[in-house]
């Protein structure tokens, strides 16, 4: 690779769509220049706990993150080296013993709730993006996946968001948004947001003029 990587970091609670805003960048690229990396695949092994314990964790909390290893990663990938990507296996609670092989992109999208919680991470990205929704819409959208995609029971979730989610989105994300660079109301469903930061992105990357 002949020049350093771009980093561009999206962030936004759980439900505000920052997934649909990375994911439209990438297809707009097609892949080809452009990698995602998420937070999610960098919970903290928690194979030493009983599975009753695991079932404890605050996955909203910036200790439920594997900083250290998300952070090397990261650096690693501005080297252009490849990195072995852990897997988290949310039946168990735990990581996988599978990790993915990821090569290093021209454009990078780090994507997560905290990823502009921790200084060290802020630091390495060139556009920070903070997608921005309201608390209801994102329940909604909350309720939708976790009933749909993942078996819970409505209430489940309702008690969750409520005990959990919400007070740490209150506490730990939505204070970040004053790093961002940008800031997307309602996330994929922002089109004028998208078509900015794709042509930003391909400018940097020498696509666009």
């Amino acid at each position: 690779m002949s020049k350093k990587p771009i980093i561009i970091g999206v962030t936004g609670g759980s439900g505000s769509g920052k997934t649909s805003v990375s994911n439209k960048i990438l297809k707009h690229f097609g892949n080809m220049n452009v990698m995602l990396l998420q937070q999610d695949y960098y919970y903290k092994d928690q194979s030493h706990l009983t599975f009753e314990e695991r079932l404890n964790t605050n996955y909203d909390h910036p200790l439920a993150f594997d900083t250290e290893l998300f952070y090397q990663h990261i650096n690693d990938l501005l080297e252009g080296k490849s990195i072995e990507k852990p897997v988290y296996d949310y039946a168990k609670h735990t990581r996988s013993d599978e990790v993915v092989i990821e090569h290093s992109r021209e454009v990078i999208i780090i994507e997560g709730i905290l990823i502009l919680e921790d200084k060290r991470l802020r630091d390495l990205m060139d556009i920070k993006v903070y997608v921005d929704t309201d608390d209801d819409i994102r329940l909604a959208r909350r309720i939708q996946r976790d009933v749909i995609e993942r078996g819970r029971s409505v209430e489940s979730v309702i008690e969750q968001y409520v005990n959990v989610v919400k007070p740490m989105f209150h506490q730990f994300i939505e204070p970040t948004k004053r790093y961002a660079d940008i800031i997307v109301p309602e996330g994929g469903y922002n089109q004028v947001a998208i078509d900015l930061l794709t042509t930003k992105i391909g400018t940097i990357i020498g696509l666009e003029k």
